[in-house]
């Protein structure tokens, strides 16, 4: 057997599943990060070997049953930086890279240090990636998850930033401790659980069977839970002017703006991503 037989294999068993081009793709990541193979060097010559199948096959076998690629490999990509991951954190999405670049944006020319709060940092990748581009950013991040935290206190070292990680429930305030309650900021961001119930039947089963719960699903009844309290949080620890950020919900942009209103923030701005979907919202602390 060689590498191109089991690509074939990979079609064979995977094709039914997935589209032509994504398997291709499951494949090539798998032999880069197994075999260091890459695409270019496979296609120069067709019929190379390597040592050892089992790892490969073994990827097969759990892309058989819809688990990601990205908890297969236990890594993924993130504004061009390297994540690890489990299935104790949420895969990054190109959707939160725009969240981080609009951020960035606006803060990449200040030179006075930027005080950043990353509440429900999950694997790490927006306080990781904020604080790789923001020099001038003393950053923290909090999770409920100390598995979570685990991981991204490995992400953090892996792209060599300083992160402070606080565990606590944002929805709690008994957890926070004094001094976490005190502590202000300039940018408060996050990308809660947003996703209702009522929605699960809109997800793949990829995503449904394998990422964490607790970090994706909230009650249809209380759907802005976090955003509420996360907001409740900004009027007190955002010093004047500071500026909240949210990846929320595509169907709730309308409530977003409103909760914003309700609490006095200003200069609000609902952005679409990419998909010309209500993605991010912003506004400014009075």
């Amino acid at each position: 057997m060689n590498l191109k037989d089991v690509q074939n294999t990979f079609h064979l068993e995977l094709d039914a599943v997935y589209d032509k081009e994504e398997v291709d793709s499951f494949f090539f990541m798998l032999i880069e990060s197994y075999y260091n193979v890459s695409r270019l060097k496979l296609a120069m010559e067709p019929n190379l070997s390597v040592d050892g199948y089992e790892a490969i096959l073994n990827a097969l076998n759990l892309l058989k049953e819809e688990q990601p690629i990205q908890y297969i490999l236990g890594e993924s990509e993130f504004y061009g930086l390297p994540f690890k991951v489990n299935q104790y954190t949420l895969i990054p999405r190109p959707e939160t890279e725009e969240l981080v670049a609009w951020i960035i944006s606006k803060f990449k020319n200040q030179n006075s240090e930027i005080r950043i709060l990353d509440v429900g940092t999950g694997s790490g990748c927006i306080a990781v990636s904020l604080a790789k581009n923001l020099p001038n950013a003393k950053v923290y991040a909090l999770d409920v998850s100390n598995e979570a935290i685990r991981m991204a206190k490995k992400n953090a070292q892996l792209n060599d930033v300083t992160v402070e990680f606080i565990e606590a429930d944002i929805l709690k305030p008994e957890t926070w401790g004094p001094d976490f309650s005190k502590m202000t900021f300039d940018v408060i961001v996050s990308n809660p659980p947003y996703v209702r119930e009522q929605e699960k039947q809109l997800m793949k089963p990829n995503v449904l069977n394998n990422e964490p719960h607790l970090a994706l699903f909230v009650n249809d009844e209380n759907p802005l839970l976090f955003y509420k309290a996360i907001t409740e949080f900004a009027v007190k620890n955002l010093t004047e002017n500071g500026e909240l950020f949210f990846e929320i919900n595509e169907y709730l942009g309308k409530e977003m703006i409103q909760l914003l209103v309700n609490n006095n923030f200003k200069n609000i701005e609902l952005k679409q991503d990419i998909f010309k979907k209500d993605r991010m919202i912003k506004g400014e602390n009075n």
